[in-house]
């Protein structure tokens, strides 16, 4: 088992979603390296060269969208940060609340659309394709604008808001209604005075698989839960023979996902890091641009002048 298996499954049994990991100064020194470069002429000669790329994306690529974050000052829902609603217990007290939040963001993400950064991925994936080389994203969102932008390998850590799972049966379906049932419309106002509709658990989104009828929730990964094993095996196996990383609009503090490019990075694989700003893991990856990603992302991963087009 390699070092990054080793590592995420050991984190994984202990961490989840939405948790920060400390880690000692020693640890932190070990894997921190040079000043990152932010040359862009000289990302462009690794990514030329590069057969397997991973990007890592978060929340600030969807951002650029006018995606809401729900994180930091302001990040509220009615009086409520996502944390408070999207954790099981919540959705045990009261599944019409819980509901009526994920309806809100479900109508806002069928408004919005893939921004240039989005675009720039898939459209380097599938040039890339034609090469005989690969590009697979990794991202924390559950907002589906990369498969919507056109994006085909994607691996969703933290699940969609199109997606849904029985809580009797398990069954996991794409779902994109609108509304998702009768009893939602015209609900979900974020508003802070706005009162609870209150609505009855057997009025709620319900399972259609034959004699089910079970209550549905999101297929989100909530606080306090564990990722999806077979999706984590996944992002292992990409990372493992990745030879060129990319880092997107993610802070790099919420684990597991924060310790995927510094393990990639330790094993001596280019990692570039394109955020607003610097992050808690900038010093251990060999580059860094700041700025939106929607401005430095398209010119990163446009056509080199080696690439040959079939």
């Amino acid at each position: 088992m390699c070092l990054f298996q080793f590592t995420a499954r050991r984190l994984v049994s202990q961490a989840h979603c939405g948790l920060k990991a400390s880690s000692s100064k020693k640890q932190k020194l070990c894997l921190e390296m040079a000043r990152p470069s932010s040359s862009m002429a000289d990302f462009r000669e690794v990514f030329a060269k590069a057969k397997h790329i991973a990007i890592i994306t978060g929340a600030g690529v969807s951002a650029e969208s006018g995606v809401p974050t729900f994180r930091g000052a302001g990040g509220f829902w009615r009086k409520w940060q996502a944390q408070e609603l999207a954790t099981p217990g919540a959705f045990a007290r009261n599944p019409s609340r819980v509901w009526e939040f994920y309806h809100y963001r479900r109508e806002v993400m069928l408004s919005k659309h893939p921004n240039p950064a989005h675009i720039a991925i898939a459209e380097c994936e599938k040039r890339l394709s034609k090469q005989g080389r690969s590009v697979v994203v990794i991202t924390q969102n559950i907002d589906e604008l990369h498969r919507k932008a056109g994006t085909k390998h994607l691996l969703e850590i933290h699940g969609s808001l199109f997606k849904t799972r029985c809580t009797s049966c398990g069954n996991v379906a794409a779902n994109y209604k609108s509304p998702i049932c009768p009893a939602l419309a015209g609900k979900g106002a974020p508003d802070p005075g706005t009162e609870d509709a209150a609505i009855p658990v057997e009025d709620l989104p319900q399972c259609e698989e034959d004699g089910c009828n079970g209550l549905l929730r999101p297929h989100v990964v909530w606080f306090g839960e564990a990722l999806d094993p077979g999706v984590l095996t996944a992002v292992e196996n990409e990372l493992d023979i990745c030879d060129l990383c990319l880092v997107v609009g993610t802070s790099s503090v919420v684990y597991p996902a924060a310790m995927f490019a510094p393990q990639v990075s330790a094993r001596g694989v280019p990692v570039a890091e394109f955020n607003m700003e610097p992050t808690p893991a900038t010093n251990r990856f060999r580059f860094h641009f700041p700025g939106p990603c929607g401005t430095t992302l398209p010119p990163a991963l446009a056509r080199h002048e080696t690439e040959i087009i079939s």
